[in-house]
């Protein structure tokens, strides 16, 4: 097995060690904190980050030495559609982020999953990432990130400058820090992106191997 291989089965690996801090965190409780944030949320952010650069690095060594292998081809997606799964529920788990996020990424993978099953039926092939799979992942990945470290939950500055608008609270340090507001915002951004590129990239998919489903 080479090392491009080496490094997506690690990525899997990691996936149980990162599920296994908020069982422990809801069980006996990690104690802590570092700039509001708490350790559990650190742990998790930093395994993730680890399993996210194992990401690019693979891709870039099956590339530069020519370790391009079907058995890679097939394994990349799978390790980080279980990686980001895994890292969205999680956040559901917390309150951090809304269930309907990672509900629309499964039912993607799902029929995206089922779209390379066909293909690899009728033609014998594995077919690997597309630029907008790619686009997906990032953002998913980029946003995931932000989500651990945002003190607040998704979406939640908007919700509450909104909400108190008439209250003629204008003052963003009235609800969180600077940094924390900029947090709040990108994780909101980027996580929203991400599920746009998510759906597009299910309908590139499908509208790519339309000719799949001429029987």
């Amino acid at each position: 097995m080479n090392l491009a291989n080496k490094l997506t089965i690690f990525r899997i690996l990691l996936v149980p060690v990162i599920m296994l801090i908020p069982i422990i965190d809801n069980l006996v409780g990690i104690p802590g904190e570092f700039l509001g944030i708490s350790t559990a949320f650190w742990i998790m952010n930093i395994i993730f980050i680890v399993a996210s650069i194992t990401d690019k690095l693979d891709g870039y060594i099956a590339r530069s030495r020519n370790q391009v292998t079907t058995f890679g081809k097939f394994l990349d997606p799978l390790a980080d559609k279980i990686l980001v799964l895994s890292a969205l529920v999680i956040l559901v788990e917390y309150g951090k982020i809304p269930s309907w996020i990672p509900i629309i990424v499964l039912a993607r993978e799902f029929i995206v999953s089922g779209y390379r099953l066909i293909a690899v039926e009728k033609g014998g092939k594995v077919i690997s990432a597309s630029i907008w799979g790619k686009l997906k992942t990032v953002t998913q990945m980029i946003g995931i990130i932000f989500a651990f470290l945002d003190k607040f939950n998704f979406g939640e500055f908007i919700f509450r400058v909104s909400t108190q608008a008439e209250a003629q609270i204008n003052s963003a340090s009235i609800y969180m820090t600077t940094g924390q507001y900029i947090i709040n915002i990108i994780t909101t951004i980027v996580l929203t992106l991400s599920v746009i590129a998510t759906i597009f990239s299910g309908i590139n998919y499908l509208k790519d191997g339309k000719d799949l489903f001429k029987d």
